[in-house]
């Protein structure tokens, strides 16, 4: 029989899934995947603002998702959590089979419709 989980594991479990819940934490996230990076970097290789992304890798250090590390003036970050990793391509792989399952679907549509426009 399984254990049951203490609610204040999940209360942790949801405060990972907030902090992935938000497509320019995503976008940052990403962006550390291909390694240690400063502000800068991440605002250029994101497109999103100095401000904007400040903020959220603030959030994201906070939860332990990213690493901070100082050195001078300039902070780098990195990933902090392996699971981020791994959930992203967990989830993205679920993504791209239900699309290929979607495309074959429409397919079988068409092809039982005769193509008719």
């Amino acid at each position: 029989m399984r254990t049951t989980i203490p609610d204040e594991i999940l209360d942790r479990v949801a405060e990972k899934f907030r902090m992935l819940g938000d497509p320019t934490r995503l976008v940052i996230l990403r962006a550390l995947m291909a390694g240690e990076k400063n502000v800068g970097m991440v605002v250029t290789e994101t497109g999103q603002g100095q401000a904007n992304v400040s903020k959220h890798l603030k959030l994201l250090a906070e939860a332990g998702m990213v690493r901070r590390r100082k050195e001078g003036l300039q902070v780098f970050y990195s990933l902090g959590d392996p699971l981020v990793e791994d959930l992203c391509e967990l989830v993205c792989g679920t993504i791209v089979r239900e699309a290929q399952a979607d495309v074959e679907r429409n397919r079988k549509i068409l092809k039982t419709w005769g193509g008719r426009s």
